[in-house]
C-alpha cells in the first residue's frame, strides 16, 4: 500500500479496539475515547515514522497520553483543594459583588497614595508572596535592600490607611486588612 490514507485506514481498521481496551483500562470511557483519537492523529502525522510492528508503538503513545491526561487532573485537583483551603468562610458564604467593588477601589485609592516602589513592594511580598531574595531578585537589588524598602512602604501604608480612615473614607477590610495587618 502506498497511498497513506489506505495504510493509515489498515493501521485504524487493525489496531482501533487493541489501543481501545488499553485506554479503557485506565480510563472512563469518554476520556479513554479521546485518547485513542489522539493516538491515532499522532499515528496519522507519524504515519511514515511508524514501525513494522506498530501496536507497542500505539500502546506507548497511549500510555503517555494518559499519564499526562491523568497528571493534568491531579494538578487541577491539587490547585482546587489550595483554593478551597485559601477561601475563608466569609468567602464562600457572604460573597457581595458590591462589597468587593467598595475594597477594591479603597484598596486602589489608599496604593494610589503610595510611592511607585512602595507599591511594587508590598505586591511582590503580600500578592505574590516572595521573600525578601526572591523579591530583590526581581527588582535587581539586594535582599537587605529589599527588606528596608519593604518596611518602609508598610509604615506608609500604616499611615495612609490610618489617614484615610480619619478622613470618614471608607474603612479598608478584606485584603487591605490583609496588608495592613502586615504593616504593623
Amino acid at each position: 500500500m502506498n497511498d497513506p490514507a489506505e495504510r493509515f485506514t489498515a493501521l485504524y481498521d487493525r489496531y482501533y479496539r487493541n489501543v481501545l481496551g488499553y485506554a479503557l483500562l485506565r480510563a472512563e470511557q469518554s476520556a479513554a475515547e479521546d485518547v485513542v483519537s489522539e493516538v491515532f492523529l499522532i499515528a496519522w502525522r507519524r504515519l511514515d515514522d511508524l514501525p513494522e510492528s506498530p501496536l507497542p508503538w500505539l500502546l506507548g503513545v497511549a500510555r503517555n497520553l494518559l499519564f499526562k491526561q491523568y497528571d493534568a487532573v491531579r494538578r487541577r485537583q491539587v490547585l482546587t483543594d489550595r483554593l478551597a483551603d485559601a477561601a475563608g468562610d466569609q468567602d464562600l458564604t457572604g460573597l457581595d459583588v458590591a462589597e468587593q467593588v467598595v475594597e477594591r477601589d479603597a484598596a486602589k485609592a489608599l496604593l494610589a497614595e503610595l510611592g511607585e516602589k512602595d507599591v511594587e513592594a508590598l505586591v511582590l511580598a503580600t500578592w505574590y508572596g516572595l521573600t525578601p531574595r526572591q523579591a530583590a531578585r526581581v527588582l535587581g537589588c539586594t535582599a537587605a535592600t529589599f527588606t528596608v524598602r519593604l518596611h518602609r512602604a508598610r509604615k506608609r501604608l500604616a499611615k495612609v490607611t490610618s489617614a484615610a480612615s480619619s478622613r470618614s473614607r471608607p474603612a479598608a477590610h478584606g485584603r487591605m486588612a490583609l496588608i495592613n495587618e502586615e504593616a504593623r
